[in-house]
């Protein structure tokens, strides 16, 4: 049996003109910036002007990743539109894709199958040119860094303590380290450089977190680009940059609207990795949604103890956000890798390896349910491999935690095969009333958070801070910057920092190598494992399948 590809269904869709989108949207016509029939920019004045009250918010996230996958953006935009099939007034609110995973191993970000966002060959390339402000705005930081430098040195800038480095949207490793500024004088100061691809760069996680232009420009105002000779942080307000920048973000921070393969509005804006960064779509884009719909769907990167973390001890403290329920997405397929089988033997059914896998799931939602104190439900994509027993053992083990499980279809279905889903997280926001809280407060030490997360979010006994991080750690409180929260960079494919440790790991130590504040964003980054701020290519990148004919019509893109 053959089946359409993403791209071949998207291309098929009938879209409809996003000013129809808009009015589905609320959005009056003069807030509305046209790039094109099917994109719009819309402008923050609408989050001042509107009288609508907030809907209700969903965050989807899901179970530890496998190469089998789980489709957690499929089933956000799925069941967007099945709450909207059931006669609900709903939006959505995605990240963009970066193009470093489109042309190399992970593909598209615009869902899957009959439930994506359109046109996806725009959101998964150029789009708005949102990425490409950001990355302009991160070099002329670092080029107004290096002459400064170059003119003078004012400010006593250390060049072996610089930490700003340039970024470019694509992996690329042969540009992790380089030195720069040869060729003599003119040319500049000789110095270890690099890149960080820019869905990396605090630019983003500055963009992403803002609430208006206003605290933009204090937020990349608190930038710190490096020491000086004295050891004092040099800022970009230091070196007079924010202005420029902020200039040159004025028009990305405008939210962007389109829509999924069945008409519902999707606000599709900003994206920061969840494993080196926070994860989630702007702070604007979800308000925006939730001003716009009764329901808003959101979703946040990677697995729960990644994504979800850091959208609700993060985003959701530093925007003043509360979800109404919680969406984890898991697949029978996924489990049963975390149980010990290989991709080939995942066909066959398996309840041996499924009860080995299970426990992730499990502790994903006892996390949610039990210290985030949020209702949640487990939304299984079925496969066709997936037997009636394997589903059956999956719904009793939630239901001895009190979750439902709910089957859901959206991948071959669209928004009907997400009408069940939808009607159980309904009856979550309407019926089920959280006691939400984090999962550790500001007032411990960085220590304190660090610990708190990997024990009550990852399931480990303890962390263990090396030399060069606990004295990161020291200068880091001694410049006041304690009180922020934390974001831990660490790999997407375990609890603990060993993406071999699949299922759920106990009894692990997580190492922290690296700590470095990200003051404009306002939280503090805490490296562990081998985490990689400018990915690779694989041996057979994506890239190599794309293609565009005459006519301008896009192939291979996913």
């Amino acid at each position: 049996m053959s089946y359409k590809t993403d791209i071949e269904i998207a291309q098929e869709c009938a879209m409809q003109p996003i000013g129809e989108i808009a009015r589905r949207a609320h959005v009056d016509e003069k807030y509305l910036e046209q790039y094109g029939r099917y994109k719009a920019k819309i402008d923050p004045a609408l989050l001042k002007e509107t009288g609508r009250e907030n809907g209700k918010l969903v965050l989807v996230t899901a179970i530890t990743p496998t190469p089998a996958g789980e489709g957690k953006t499929t089933t956000t935009i799925g069941l967007a539109d099945g709450l909207r099939r059931i006669g609900k007034d709903v939006t959505v609110a995605l990240r963009e894709p970066s193009l470093g995973p489109v042309f190399g191993v992970k593909g598209g970000a615009a869902g899957g199958g009959y439930a994506q966002v359109v046109p996806m060959e725009d959101i998964n390339l150029h789009f708005t040119g949102d990425f490409h402000a950001i990355g302009a705005a991160n070099n002329l930081l670092a080029a107004m860094l290096d002459n400064h430098i170059q003119q003078g040195n004012s400010l006593h800038i250390d060049p072996r303590r610089i930490t700003w480095k340039r970024c470019v949207d694509m992996n690329d490793r042969q540009l992790r380290f380089v030195v720069d500024g040869l060729g003599g004088k003119v040319n500049g100061t000789p110095r270890e450089d690099g890149f960080d691809i820019t869905v990396a760069s605090e630019i983003m996680a500055v963009f992403c977190l803002a609430s208006s232009i206003t605290d933009l420009k204090e937020r990349l105002g608190r930038i710190i680009v490096g020491y000086s000779y004295e050891g004092k942080p040099v800022t970009a307000a230091d070196l007079k940059a924010v202005g420029a920048m902020a200039a040159l973000l004025k028009d990305a921070l405008k939210p962007n609207l389109v829509q999924t393969l069945e008409g519902t509005p999707a606000f599709v804006h900003g994206g920061p990795f969840a494993n080196i960064a926070h994860g989630c779509n702007s702070v604007m884009a979800t308000r925006m949604a939730l001003k716009m719909g009764d329901y808003t769907v959101t979703e946040a990167g990677f697995g729960a103890d990644l994504g979800a973390e850091k959208f609700l001890d993060i985003k959701c403290r530093m925007a003043g956000l509360t979800p109404d329920a919680v969406v984890v997405v898991a697949t029978v397929r996924a489990l049963k890798m975390h149980g010990g089988l290989s991709k080939k033997e995942l066909a066959s059914e398996d309840l041996n390896a499924l009860e080995k896998g299970i426990p992730n799931l499990l502790r994903h939602v006892s996390n949610i349910k039990n210290v985030y104190g949020l209702p949640c439900v487990v939304a299984v994509n079925r496969f066709p491999t997936d037997s009636d027993a394997e589903i059956d053992f999956i719904i009793k083990k939630c239901r001895e935690l009190g979750v439902n499980t709910v089957l859901s279809t959206v991948w071959a279905e669209g928004g009907k095969g997400g009408e069940a889903l939808a009607r159980e997280v309904v009856r979550l926001c309407e019926e089920e009333k959280g006691d939400f809280k984090f999962s550790y407060e500001l007032d411990g030490s960085i220590e304190d958070k660090i610990r708190a997360i990997v024990t009550r979010i990852y399931g480990g006994r303890d962390v263990s801070i090396l030399p060069a991080a606990q004295k990161q750690i020291e200068e880091l409180t001694k410049l006041g910057f304690a009180g922020l929260p934390v974001c831990i960079a660490k790999t997407q494919y375990s609890f603990s920092d060993d993406p071999t440790k699949l299922g759920a790991p106990e009894g692990f130590t997580v190492t922290v190598k690296n700590v470095k504040v990200s003051a404009g964003a306002g939280f503090i980054v805490v490296l562990t494992g081998d985490i990689m701020t400018m990915p690779g290519l694989p041996k057979a990148p994506a890239a190599e399948k794309i293609d565009v004919d005459e006519n301008g019509r896009i192939s291979g893109l996913f």
